[in-house]
């Protein structure tokens, strides 16, 4: 028999490869023609013609992120995660072998159920989100390690934070990687709308995703952050995807896609953060800073509300106010707020990045590759190193993050650590910024521990066929 057939994980790297050289093998043993197009990080490979689309006995779609299946319209075809490939490619062509036709059921019985919807290993939204969450990796990635360097090599602390020689060559290192950063939260976006509508989505989530990160369009100190990308890339996918569901007249049909459907997607998310959801940031802020003040006096409480709000949303508008507070007190000639501040900035990388050296098991290839930059990062008081993980598992991580920024935050400020620059993380120390060393290291290994036990205790262990899949 012929089967043609796809695989696609959402970064498109080992695992998008392992499942189709699974399903190439297991065709062979059991003397059928399979045929298997990637969906790879570097795009489509070995694309299926329509000759061999046409001669296809049935179709194995083996995805974790969106795939066009109209090529396949009235093909015996079933969907199923890239690990259930992995896992059992034969039993996957049978079941395609087997499947109804789409205009009846199979002369055997009712249709079975595939692997996927027996055990639902992967939901709609989490498919979206890990699609958003491997094109922004990179950028992170890119952005995150660049600035990491400059800063290490070039950085000289000043009352302004930790700055670059302007008009250095690490200064424009410094500038590209702050450009990667900026492209981070749009990316997230356009690619989660790209995944829920396609082509006509990406650059309402992109341009939504910039607007949800700008936090001048509603006039707000800071945008909504890594969050309101998120928000912005569903919001922008299903906006276009059910515009795309309109009935229109055949005229319009053909700039639907490159005119009407983005411009209007475009419009919608725009118009919900600058007036829905953006303008209440502006008096959030203002709220939270008055509350921070009423917590001056007592050390203990201030330093754990500032950690976890540092550790919240890692440059979100939350960490902002947490941020700015404390360095608008170092002209006052208090340093304490901005040390606790100084710790909990680097706990979240760091404690993840360490968790992904502990427990491998909990985590994918590609986490533990992210993990080595979020060290590195966290390193030179980079948080956004974090933003990786939060993306892809935000119930688990951000609770991890938090209560580590809390021990972090209230050790710090109980004792009394001293930040005389608005800059965090052990690279501000190395360079004489800190005042008690000892206790600012004690404060930030304590949270960086707490950060890495409790994702671990609340990460789930990957599953066996993706390990396997990544061990070979």
């Amino acid at each position: 028999m012929r089967v043609v057939a796809i695989t696609a994980c959402p970064t498109g790297i080992a695992h998008t490869y392992m499942a189709a050289e699974k399903l190439s093998r297991a065709g062979a043993d059991h003397g059928h023609r399979v045929r298997v197009e990637t969906h790879g990080a570097i795009g489509v490979e070995d694309e299926l013609t329509a000759e061999e689309i046409e001669a296809a006995d049935a179709v194995v779609i083996a995805a974790d992120q969106d795939v066009d299946t109209a090529r396949f319209a009235g093909k015996r075809l079933i969907k199923v995660s890239v690990a259930a490939a992995i896992k059992d490619p034969a039993g996957l062509i049978e079941q395609a072998l087997a499947a109804p036709p789409p205009d009846g059921p199979a002369p055997g019985g009712p249709e079975p159920k595939t692997p996927s919807q027996k055990a639902k290993e992967r939901s709609f939204v989490y498919r979206n989100l890990m699609n958003g969450v491997s094109y922004m990796i990179p950028f992170v990635v890119v952005g995150g390690l660049l600035i990491a360097v400059s800063l290490a090599v070039a950085g000289n602390t000043t009352p302004d934070g930790l700055k670059i020689p302007e008009g250095s060559f690490w200064f424009k290192v410094n500038e590209v990687g702050v450009a990667s950063f900026q492209f981070m939260v749009p990316i997230l976006a356009g690619y989660i709308a790209y995944a829920i509508a396609d082509r006509p989505g990406l650059a309402p989530g992109v341009i939504g995703g910039y607007v949800a990160a700008t936090g001048t369009f509603y006039d707000s100190e800071a945008g909504t952050g890594f969050i309101g990308g998120i928000i912005a890339g569903f919001a922008a996918g299903f906006t276009a995807r059910w515009i795309k569901s309109w009935r229109v007249p055949d005229m319009l049909k053909p700039i639907m896609p490159i005119l009407v459907i983005p411009i209007l997607s475009t419009l919608v998310v725009a118009a919900l953060f600058i007036w829905v959801i953006g303008q209440p940031i502006g008096g959030l802020m203002e709220d939270l800073t008055g509350v921070l003040r009423d917590m001056r006096g007592s050390k203990l409480v201030l330093g754990a509300v500032l950690g976890a709000m540092i550790a919240f949303d890692m440059g979100g508008p939350v960490n902002k106010v947490a941020f700015l507070f404390g360095a608008g007190l170092i002209v006052q000639g208090e340093y304490t707020i901005m040390g606790a501040c100084a710790v909990a900035i680097c706990v979240p990388p760091l404690g993840l990045g360490l968790a992904t050296l502990i427990r491998r098991d909990r985590f994918t290839g590609e986490e533990q590759e992210a993990g080595k930059a979020a060290l590195a990062m966290g390193l030179v008081g980079i948080t956004e190193g974090a933003i990786p993980f939060a993306a892809a598992d935000p119930l688990r991580v951000i609770p991890a993050n938090m209560a580590g920024g809390i021990v972090g935050g209230a050790i710090a400020a109980t004792a009394g650590v001293l930040d005389h620059v608005p800059h965090g993380g052990p690279v501000v120390a190395v360079l004489g910024a800190i005042g008690g060393v000892p206790m600012f290291l004690v404060a930030a290994l304590a949270g960086i521990a707490v950060t890495a036990a409790t994702v671990l205790v609340l990460k789930r262990p990957v599953p066996q066929a993706v390990r396997q899949a990544e061990a070979v």
